[in-house]
């Protein structure tokens, strides 16, 4: 687990100009949150979320996955997972979220806030790989870094 968070800080670190390109796979929700696809794999899929100023994201649930790790690229993200009580993020720090839990995030900023989300898949492909060779957390976010699908 220590090695997990340490490739993530490293990929967050490394890969803030990356985080700032542009891109023209845009699409808008809940008026001004903008997920953008670097990775969609059968086992895995990455986003970089784009959150415009005093923005909120609809709590929502994913039931497409086994769990997702919200990694805050920039300060000012509260998190909000399940009935706790919302936390203010840390860019550098991994959020775990399991299947199904309603969650929702909001840019408590006047400046546009990101963050990149892991989504590890539930479904005939995952679970083909559980009894091959696993997930490498640190290849996927490398692949992330470099901008690579």
């Amino acid at each position: 687990m220590p090695k997990m968070l340490f490739a993530v800080g490293a990929l967050l670190l490394g890969s803030y100009a990356y985080a700032q390109a542009p891109t023209t796979a845009k699409k808008v929700i809940d008026g001004g949150v903008s997920p953008i696809r670097l990775i969609d794999r059968a086992e895995v899929r990455v986003i970089r979320t784009e959150i415009q100023p005093y923005t909120t994201r609809a709590v929502h649930t994913h039931d497409d996955v086994k769990f997702h790790l919200f990694l805050p690229l920039t300060p000012g993200l509260e998190l909000t997972i399940g009935s706790d009580k919302p936390v203010m993020t840390e860019p550098g720090q991994a959020y775990f979220i399991m299947k199904s839990t309603p969650h929702t995030f909001r840019n408590t900023t006047a400046t546009l806030a990101m963050t990149y989300e892991v989504f590890v898949k539930d479904g005939p492909a995952a679970a083909a790989m559980d009894g091959h060779k696993p997930l490498d957390l640190a290849q996927v976010l490398a692949m992330v870094a470099r901008g690579t699908k």
